[in-house]
């Protein structure tokens, strides 16, 4: 039988630091961003069909374009905003933010980590313990090439 889960005091979890690096509405907004393409403000007022006011939707844009994840570009008088990162590159970073919040700034104590981590996969699924081997000799494959 398993130990109950218990959250350790300061990890986060991936979906928490989505959540505290993009507020609601920043996150609905990027999101509407990736399904559109490039986008004016007044479109995407539009397509959250006037339930946000105009200034506030702007003033998102502007955040969101302040934090890296938005390009923008004049159109007259209007912005055109696009996304600098896909759906995908953003999910990896935050991936990323986590693993390196976990392992800190050295590796000396990664071993129990990653043991976790193998067994927690091996027991949902055989087939991504699997893939995690794939991965870890094609990683290998590379680094042995570039040194």
């Amino acid at each position: 039988m398993k130990p109950p889960r218990f959250l350790l005091r300061g990890f986060r979890r991936p979906s928490d630091v989505a959540s505290t690096a993009l507020g609601h509405l920043e996150r609905q907004t990027i999101e509407e961003i990736w399904r559109r393409g490039e986008t004016s403000v007044r479109d995407m007022f539009v397509s959250f069909e006037k339930r946000i006011a105009y200034t506030t939707l702007m003033t998102t844009l502007d955040r969101l374009y302040k934090k890296g994840l938005l390009s923008r570009r004049k159109d007259g008088r209007a912005f055109l905003y696009s996304a600098m990162v896909t759906s995908e590159e953003f999910e990896q970073r935050i991936a990323e933010d986590v693993i390196d919040g976990l392992l800190g700034q050295n590796s000396a104590g990664a071993e129990p980590i990653l043991a976790c981590i193998v067994d927690t996969i091996s027991d949902h699924d055989r087939e991504l313990l699997n893939e995690l081997d794939r991965l870890i000799k094609q990683k290998r494959r590379e680094l042995e090439q570039k040194g």
